[in-house]
Parts: structure tokens; sequence; C-alpha cells
């Protein structure tokens, strides 16, 4: 499974999750102003305070999102990128020794 696919998968559907919160408070907000619980500019501030919180808390999640899949790739065994670039290093090395042996034994 490609990574990137269903990382942007995860994004998307917050996406959308966020778009459905915003639709569905709308929806609230214009049912309790027909009510005649709240005039319509309470309302919009109450909307637009919602979604300005769900903005500011997008960026924690996501930072959270990424620490849980780090996590979750670390405990099913999946290297870092660091680490598969320290092992090319070690095999770049390694391969150089092994012609340098070889080239010694030939001459």
């Amino acid at each position: 499974m490609d990574n990137n696919n269903w990382i942007q998968q995860l994004l998307v559907l917050g996406v959308g999750t966020t778009s459905l919160v915003a639709e569905k408070l709308r929806e609230a907000g214009d049912q309790w102003v027909r009510e005649g619980k709240m005039n319509p500019d309470q309302a919009k501030v109450m909307v637009d305070d919602v979604m300005s919180k769900l903005d500011s808390d997008r960026g924690n999640i996501e930072e959270g999102m990424q620490r849980q899949l780090r996590n979750m790739l670390q405990d099913l065994g999946v290297p870092r990128q660091s680490e598969v670039d320290e092992l090319r290093g070690r095999i770049d090395r390694l391969e150089r020794q092994i012609r340098d042996l070889e080239n010694k034994s030939w001459r």
C-alpha cells in the first residue's frame, strides 16, 4: 500500500469532516434563528467562532495524527528514512571495501 495515498485519504477525510461539521452547524444556527432562540447575527458569530476554533485545532490534530502514524510504523518495524539512508551508506562503504580487496588480490 502506498503510504502517501492513504495519508492523503486521511487528510481528505478530515477536510470532508470539517465541511460536514460546518454545514450541520450552519443548519443548527438557522434552525435556532427560526425558532427565535437566536438572532441571525448571534448565529453567524457562533458559527464563525466554532469554525475558527476548529481551524486552529486542525494543526494540533494533524500533528497528533503524524505522531500516531510514526509510532504505528515504528511498532510495525518500518524503518525511518534516516535509518535507511544510514544503511545505504554502510552498504556503499562495504562494496567499496570489497572492490578494493578484489583489486588488491588481482595485482
